[in-house]
């Protein structure tokens, strides 16, 4: 007597995975039928397969894409930067941007910017630039300029792009002391880029600890971190982030106060995180393999970090990455308030200081220009999360 296996027809190639849901048995007789796509799909790992489907997600994927230059581009922002953060051009203090001209009177010259006169006007006591077409200053790149220490230890003065000899190049301006924008704007992305992903990295291990703790075992420990939560999650966070900032010493140096503004962004991000954990761990822990990782002398916190967590690792992922937005709108708002981080040290929190005036921002409006990369990141940031928790759910 023969038994026929049945199987239900396998997706055509080039569908979306999310379309083909087996409700027959598996036959491994019928890998062979396989086309070379469907072989593909079915071999490949929870990761290669979250992989795809992100791709699909051609916002996320740009987003990850831009994040991925900026992040890159801290690491050498002082050759990035076409001068050195504290530089002074005591001749162009608020100096407006310079347009980059490819033609001069009709013929090429390539990249380079007209030099600059500068007049007062009695009246207003504003100083009034012009451009000054007899003087064609040609940008240099890849070339020797301003003097810097590369992350403050190594001499060099080896620059991306460098203005001409004797000239000069403010993109985006300068600001009341003469110092260049796009530079400051440059040095400010290390700051404010990484205090989102150490604060993240903090609040991450908090939630996952104390949530899973939580969650894997109940009791007058789960009812005293609910109640925990609850009240951090009902303060302002405003008020209270201000509170905490302004309780630190201004003795502090500046890389204490940087590590000082990270904790305590961590310490008051970490309850959503607790929150998913917990409630993800209250289901998973009535499962089968739990009981039997018991039965075999497993430790809590082995079952919880070996087979608990691993199981949504993906999820807590994009939660995280969700959260960093939220790290760097915090810190910006704690140093434009002036009780985040403090000089020398340079954010673009500290950088948006200095149009905290309204006659500030109608006589020089590029001075808002730090502005714009806090937008792009935190979209950027939001359209990637999105896609990530779009490719770790296993349901869609």
């Amino acid at each position: 007597m023969t038994t026929e296996a049945t199987t239900s027809p396998l997706p055509a190639p080039g569908a979306p995975l999310g379309h083909f849901v087996s409700t027959a048995p598996f036959d491994p007789l019928s890998v062979e039928a396989m086309t070379e796509e469907q072989a593909k799909v079915y071999q490949a790992s929870q990761l290669r397969l979250m992989w795809w489907k992100f791709k699909r997600h051609r916002l996320a994927l740009w987003s990850a894409i831009f994040l991925a230059a900026l992040y890159s581009m801290i690491v050498i922002c002082e050759f990035v930067a076409p001068y050195n953060l504290h530089t002074r051009n005591v001749d162009f203090i608020h100096a407006p941007p310079q347009r980059v001209h490819l033609f001069d009177n009709g013929s090429f010259v390539g990249p380079f910017v007209y030099g600059r006169t500068m007049t007062l006007d009695m009246d207003t006591l504003k100083r009034v630039y012009a451009d000054d077409r007899t003087q064609v200053q040609r940008l240099r790149f890849f070339c020797s300029g301003d003097p810097y220490k590369f992350w403050g230890v190594v001499p060099a003065s080896f620059h991306f792009v460098c203005p001409a000899e004797g000239g000069q190049f403010f993109a985006l301006g300068t600001d009341r002391l003469g110092r260049d924008v796009l530079s400051r704007i440059i040095y400010g992305a290390r700051i404010s880029l990484t205090i989102g992903l150490i604060g993240v990295a903090f609040s991450f291990v908090l939630g996952v600890v104390i949530g899973g703790l939580a969650g894997y075992h109940g009791g007058v420990f789960d009812l005293v971190v609910q109640r925990v939560i609850e009240v951090l999650q009902s303060l302002p966070s405003i008020p209270l982030w201000m509170a905490l900032a302004a309780i630190m010493p201004v003795t502090w140096s500046p890389i204490v106060i940087y590590f000082g503004i990270t904790i305590i962004l961590g310490l008051l991000d970490w309850t959503g995180l607790a929150r998913a954990v917990r409630s993800k761990l209250l289901s998973l822990r009535e499962e089968d393999y739990v009981l039997a990782a018991q039965l075999m002398g497993a430790r809590p916190a082995r079952i919880i970090g070996r087979h608990l967590v691993p199981g949504f690792m993906s999820h807590l992922i994009a939660s995280a990455t969700i959260a960093i937005p939220g790290m760097i709108l915090g810190e910006t708002a704690l140093s434009f308030l002036g009780l985040g981080l403090r000089p020398p040290i340079t954010s673009w929190g500290i950088l948006l200081t200095e149009a905290r005036s309204v006659n500030v921002i109608a006589f020089y409006p590029w001075l808002l220009y730090p502005m714009i990369p806090v937008i792009l990141v935190i979209l950027a940031f939001n359209f990637m999360g999105d896609g990530l928790r779009d490719a770790a759910d296993p349901y869609r």
